[in-house]
């Protein structure tokens, strides 16, 4: 299946260098570019992309605000967001992940890495540089611990969900936590979907967020 991408990014030598990347792959068709935030959000519109590639710092309407406007656009509902960024700025991580980014990657990654994240996020699943989820994590060590999950978000949550969601956390895939709670991958996933829809996030990136700020699972704390 043909991945449909827009670029979003305020030097156009970037862009013209995105598209070459994207395009050298043939499962990858560039339907747009756009050099800032207010351009990407009317081109999302006209082209319904499975990807948007965003940078953070552009003119007229950043990075951050057009992924919040692109999350709450109904008809975009099936377009995921790939922040790339050559600022590893803690607060934009955590921005970006509320806001509805689906992966955030640094622009000194390796092409191929770039390639990989369109595709990954493309699925339906979240991508997060190992230097950027090691911050996240020291970010959040860095933070009074919370005394006790907060329960009126997780009270929609079944018991098993909530055990699932500190696992996603804790930075486990579906198979990892089929092993660990002894269940198949196919059941994992569903749990992993069904808490995904009780909690209204868009993937597994902000399931790690909410985990995190609930007080489900905290750095350091062993999980099971």
């Amino acid at each position: 299946m043909t991945v449909r991408v827009v670029l979003a990014d305020d030097q156009p030598l970037v862009r013209v260098g995105l598209r070459v990347l994207a395009e050298s792959d043939g499962g990858i068709d560039v339907v747009g570019e756009a050099g800032n935030g207010a351009e990407l959000v009317e081109l999302a519109r006209r082209t319904r992309p499975d990807v948007a590639v965003i940078d953070i710092r552009m003119p007229v309407m950043d990075g951050l605000e057009a992924t919040r406007r692109l999350a709450q656009e109904p008809s975009l509902a099936d377009t995921r967001v790939l922040i790339l960024t050559t600022f590893e700025i803690d607060e934009y991580v955590f921005e970006a992940l509320r806001a509805g980014a689906s992966g955030f990657l640094l622009k000194d990654e390796e092409p191929t890495e770039l390639l990989r994240a369109i595709r990954v996020v493309a699925a339906g699943e979240s991508l997060l540089s190992p230097s950027v989820t090691r911050r996240l994590v020291e970010t959040f060590a860095g933070r009074p611990p919370a005394a006790a999950p907060n329960l009126g978000l997780l009270k929609g949550l079944t018991e098993r969900e909530r055990e699932v969601v500190a696992l996603v956390g804790a930075g486990l895939d579906n198979d990892s936590i089929a092993r660990r709670l002894v269940m198949s991958p196919a059941t994992a996933r569903t749990h992993v979907s069904r808490a995904m829809g009780k909690l209204g996030a868009r993937d597994r990136a902000q399931l790690v967020v909410f985990a995190y700020e609930t007080g489900l699972v905290s750095p350091g704390r062993s999980i099971g």
